[in-house]
């Protein structure tokens, strides 16, 4: 499965999907299942009786062959199709990484994903220098023949995808292909699917959950060479998608921040942990022709930038190959809990009260009043308003003739 071979007939294909979204199997036990047995079928045929040996007696719940069948028909109605590791359409760079998908579904143009790709994440509440910088990276590095990768959230994936559209971007979704996060994209992955890729490893009608955004995130920096984080607070999901690209060999990149602005802190640290600074889009550009991929795990000691819980419900089904070891202590009959994190609490819609707009793409370092109306998406005469307020609340620091900042009292 380490490498690319020829695309996989109908049958397999739904023998490998009906593995991969059986109970408790992700990408580590499929991979070991099918090595084990070789081949999905004959894996399928084996689990049941496998299972009950290694835990104890109890059945895992294998998903139907209609399941799947409803699956890929809900997959065809939307223009996706199944791409797998075995597949020379599946993105080498994500097969290189221990992890990777069995089963890829996928809208659009699937040979983007077989050019370098550079990631671009960062803050969903960006400022608008913030938003600005992250344009002027994607459509840079986009010049250079690498392909932008995010994660269409709202903020700096969103202003990455959009900057990139006439020349190919990939957006990773952390639910299933059905089922848009936030909802307000769908139009944004349409326009990506016509000349991008949109792509998911979840089942079609998928919901996301608060687990499936690290998981996403692990597929972001498995397609890239490197990751760039623009903005990102303190336990930002952001500096997982860093952590993981460490993890998986590539490049980090941090773009500095002002100390007084907490959307800098995330990003800051990154640097402190040994990330490559990015000041201008040729950092990125210049440092990955020079270079071949960093030591696995080389920077980023600190656990803050580590998810919270596992990324799947893995059972290990052969228990002494050591790792994902079943807990000996259950007695015969347990019940295996299924621990789910909260769904991701992102932040509502952006506001619409042209005041708090503008508040919100504010920070301590100056942006021109033009810049700030082109991302705010109002009238010069609203932001304008919006400005006076802020001028006449003693929270607007003004720039010569152009350029505004939020003022920071001092604690």
């Amino acid at each position: 499965m380490s490498a690319a071979g020829r695309r996989l007939t109908d049958a397999q294909l739904v023998d490998w999907l009906r593995l991969i979204r059986s109970e408790n199997i992700g990408p580590r036990t499929f991979r070991q299942l099918v090595n084990r047995f070789g081949g999905a079928s004959a894996a399928l045929e084996a689990l049941p009786e496998l299972a009950k040996k290694t835990l104890r007696g109890r059945a895992i719940g294998i998903a139907t062959l209609d399941d799947v069948l409803r699956e890929i028909d809900a997959a065809t109605r939307l223009g996706a199709r199944f791409v797998t590791t075995a597949d020379p359409d599946y993105p080498p760079l994500l097969r290189e990484i221990h992890d990777a998908p069995p089963v890829l579904s996928v809208r659009g143009a699937v040979g983007v994903s077989q050019r370098d790709g550079v990631a671009l994440v960062g803050s969903r509440n960006a400022s608008a220098v913030g938003l600005a910088f992250a344009e002027r990276l994607a459509r840079t590095l986009a010049r250079a023949d690498y392909v932008v990768v995010s994660g269409l959230a709202r903020g700096i994936d969103a202003i990455a995808h959009r900057a990139t559209l006439d020349t190919g971007t990939i957006a990773v979704l952390a639910g299933g292909q059905a089922r848009p996060y936030p909802a307000e994209h769908e139009r944004l992955i349409e326009e990506i699917a016509e000349r991008g890729l949109v792509v998911s490893e979840m089942p079609i009608e998928w919901e996301p959950r608060g687990r499936d955004f690290p998981r996403r995130n692990r597929i972001i920096s498995g397609l890239s060479r490197a990751v760039i984080v623009v903005e990102a607070a303190r336990r930002s999901g952001s500096l997982i998608t860093a952590r993981f690209a460490n993890e998986q060999g590539r490049e980090v990149f941090a773009v500095p921040g002002s100390p007084l602005d907490p959307r800098a802190e995330g990003t800051n640290d990154l640097l402190r942990q040994g990330a490559t600074l990015c000041a201008r889009p040729e950092d990125v550009i210049d440092a990955l022709a020079a270079g071949g991929p960093r030591p696995a795990g080389s920077l980023l000691d600190d656990d803050s930038f580590a998810p919270d819980e596992p990324l799947y419900d893995e059972l290990d089904l052969f228990p002494a190959q050591g790792s994902l070891a079943f807990e000996e202590s259950a007695p015969p009959n347990a019940d295996f809990a299924v621990v789910e994190s909260p769904v991701e609490v992102a932040p509502g819609p952006p506001p619409t009260d042209a005041r708090a707009l503008v508040l919100s793409l504010l920070g301590p370092a100056p942006v021109p009043v033009d810049e700030l109306i082109r991302m705010a998406g109002l009238s010069a005469r609203d932001v304008q308003g919006a400005l006076m307020e802020l001028d006449l609340d003693g929270r607007l620091e003004r720039h010569g003739a152009s350029g505004v900042s939020l003022l920071y009292a001092p604690d």
